[in-house]
């Protein structure tokens, strides 16, 4: 049985800009890979609403899980809960049990909930809250959908948070054989083992280093006995 699927999105100015480089697909694809889930799409958007539901709306229905980053924050420009609730077509505002675990990060609890923190305590109607031990700013789960902080801190914790609510298939296990030869030198062999080991996906990546070509071979897959005959066979091909 196939395992699940997974896509991300990751939102936010920042990052198209090139101001900030993201870390949380890296992380994330590591995460669901040991957690059985395939991790199929990545897309960017920016800060714009309708771009936001568009690309929501679509993973969600091509994919069995979303997870998003960024626009969960108290400034204006963090609208990732507001577009979530328009793509469900549901209502959003301060919630009580979001305000308590929010309360709950600041000497002064409530009284120290200004109207800009309290942004950060509006879900969307139906959702549910994931945990954020590192700053308590909830993030939430609607339906399939994943919605997370865009700080690499924060948002691992909430990864962490989030992956026993998934069911996991087969751990994809990986192994990489670095070849001293070109890659066109190795296509039609590395060819003709995929095809032998279909259970094994195979990627090819060349590079150059002090004027010589080479290839590094990437091998992955839940299956190890197969896993580990391919490999063998990509390493006869270093001979």
């Amino acid at each position: 049985m196939a395992n699940p699927t997974a896509a991300m999105l990751v939102i936010g100015d920042e990052i198209l800009s090139g101001r900030t480089r993201d870390a949380n697909m890296y992380h994330l694809a590591g995460r669901l890979n040991a957690h059985g889930v395939d991790l199929r799409e990545v897309r960017v958007v920016g800060d714009e609403a309708a771009d936001i539901v568009a690309a929501l709306n679509e993973l969600r229905r091509r994919w069995n899980h979303v997870f998003t980053s960024g626009g969960i924050g108290p400034t204006h420009d963090d609208i990732t809960a507001d577009c979530i609730a328009e793509a469900f077509g549901v209502g959003i505002d301060v919630r009580d049990d979001a305000r308590a675990v929010l309360a709950s990060n600041y000497p002064g609890g409530v009284a120290d909930l200004t109207s800009a923190r309290l942004r950060m305590a509006r879900i969307p109607d139906g959702a549910s809250l994931i945990d954020n031990p590192v700053s308590k700013a909830p993030g939430f789960q609607l339906e399939n959908v994943y919605v997370m902080a865009g700080v690499p801190s924060v948002f691992e914790a909430m990864v962490e948070s989030a992956l026993p609510l998934i069911t996991g298939g087969a751990p994809l296990m990986s192994e990489s054989v670095r070849i001293d030869k070109g890659e066109s030198d190795v296509a039609e062999p590395l060819a003709l083992i995929a095809s032998t080991y279909p259970s094994v996906s195979i990627g090819s990546y060349p590079f150059q280093r002090d004027g010589r070509f080479g290839t590094n071979i990437v091998l992955r897959s839940a299956d190890r006995d197969s896993l580990d005959a391919a490999t063998n066979a990509v390493r006869a091909l270093a001979v």
